[in-house]
């Protein structure tokens, strides 16, 4: 039976047969239609088969406040650099001239080998003729840069840092006919008869979110493994948050382009009187500078999950334990294709005797088999509060290449010493939203947060 077309649908269709490949705004230019029913009118198309949408995207940068000046003046480290070329200079008059970029300056210069400590002063020990990022600074100056013309590799150094880069992601869309619209005659006139045949509207019922169907499969795995979820706040003192966890209150995780504080707020209780002096004993003692009980009563969003797992065993002490906790964490990111400012982790420890890094590795493994990820390998790493420490590496088979997902070690003794826990406690931990972007098989975590409902109903409960 033939169909039966609106006039929106024969002036799109009428226009794509004279000019292919056109985008909405082009289209409505030369039908005279308004955004909305242009719209609706290749959505009419499309269902009937007649229209075809392709879409893509591309990415340009440029740069944001810190990137501008660091264009100006030198990023952090070269800064810092530069100021002690000649001759080394005392940490007070370094953190004078540079004021608050001070922190993550030295930090970067300590990790790469380029300074040294002795006594109260900063001396070079190696000058790097480049400096991960100052290319892209470079390149992109006060211009907007596609993505692909810019270094990987440098791009990412600058992109780790926060109000360095913008990123103008552009959509786009052209609009093209099908073989059987290009047939079509509308010199012939409607009969204007109602097709009785046509399709109703479809209905499309309630469900529940991938990302929430990704995170109920992980904890259902984890309780059939023997583990017993914990519950923890979202806002947490410093103390367990960073010092509880070994984390010096100079660490550059602790400032606030890391981190987020709550302004004005100072926990009242932290910990117990013993719990407190032995945790400031042992940051004294192995990082020698004076540990301030005011900075471990500021309030943050928790940057993960260990704050609450940590917690529990310094209440509990437990000889033998399997416990997890999973919910969000907030990190003071700049947002990109894999980064949030906002995300979900999970995270988990293991207590006993004899717990060694082989029963970790064990369950990781068994963690990703249940999940679906087969080939899985480890890598040695550095993490602050646990040594030994390694990286969980899975192999992305559609993008062909391995990619990082959990990490995990064993606590320091300088973690559980001061707490009181006497046993190996073995810990993992990682994001939720990389493991669904695996399993969805998604470029971009922001996917899951754009409500894009064509996505969401198409996208299959199980992978």
């Amino acid at each position: 039976m033939s169909q039966v077309f609106h006039e929106i649908e024969k002036k799109i269709i009428s226009v794509l047969k004279i000019e292919s490949e056109l985008t909405p705004e082009k289209l409505g230019n030369l039908t005279q239609l308004s955004p909305d029913q242009i719209r609706r009118g290749i959505e009419w198309l499309k269902h009937k088969d007649l229209a075809i949408v392709n879409e893509s995207k591309s990415v340009n940068f440029q740069l944001a406040k810190n990137g501008l000046e660091s264009l100006q003046n030198g990023l952090p480290e070269r800064r810092l650099l530069d100021l002690i070329k000649k001759n080394p200079m005392e940490i007070s008059e370094l953190q004078k001239q540079l004021g608050p970029i001070f922190g993550p300056a030295m930090g970067l210069a300590k990790k790469n080998n380029w300074v040294e400590s002795i006594e109260n002063k900063i001396s070079l020990k190696n000058y790097p003729s480049s400096i991960p990022g100052e290319k892209t600074l470079q390149q992109i100056g006060h211009d907007s840069i596609p993505e692909p013309n810019i270094d990987k590799d440098d791009l990412a150094s600058l992109l780790k840092r926060p109000a360095f880069l913008i990123e103008n992601i552009v959509k786009n869309k052209e609009i093209s006919l099908t073989k059987d619209a290009q047939n079509l005659d509308f010199t012939k006139s409607d009969s204007g008869a109602i097709d009785v045949e046509a399709k109703v509207p479809e209905v499309n019922v309630a469900r529940t979110h991938p990302l929430k169907d990704t995170i109920d499969e992980i904890r259902e795995i984890f309780v059939t493994l023997g583990f017993a979820e914990i519950l923890g706040n979202m806002t947490q003192s410093s103390f367990w948050n960073f010092d509880a966890l070994f984390t010096p209150q100079d660490h550059p995780a602790r400032e606030l382009q890391d981190t987020f504080y709550l302004d004005g707020i100072s926990a009242k209780k932290i910990g117990t009187k013993e719990q407190i002096q032995n945790v400031s004993k042992y940051h004294k003692k192995d990082w020698r500078y004076h540990w301030d009980i005011n900075e471990a009563r500021k309030m943050v969003l928790r940057t993960h999950t260990t704050c609450v797992t940590i917690k529990h065993l310094a209440e509990k002490k437990p000889d033998e334990a399997r416990v997890f906790s999973l919910g969000r964490v907030f990190r003071n990111e700049k947002v990109s294709y894999k980064h949030l400012v906002e995300f979900n982790q999970i995270e988990g420890v293991v207590v006993g005797a004899n717990a060694n890094l082989r029963n970790l590795m064990g369950i990781q493994r068994e963690f990703y088999r249940r999940i679906g990820i087969t080939k899985i390998k480890f890598w040695p790493t550095f993490f602050p509060y646990t040594e030994p420490s390694l990286q969980t590496m899975v192999f992305n088979e559609r993008l062909g290449k391995w990619v990082e997902l959990f990490g995990m070690g064993i606590f320091r003794p300088e973690v559980t010493k001061p707490l009181g826990i006497t046993k190996p406690v073995l810990a993992w931990g990682g994001g939720i939203e990389r493991i669904a972007m695996l399993k969805y098989g998604l470029d971009d975590v922001r996917e899951f947060y754009n409500n894009n409902l064509g996505w969401l109903r198409s996208t299959t409960k199980c992978q």
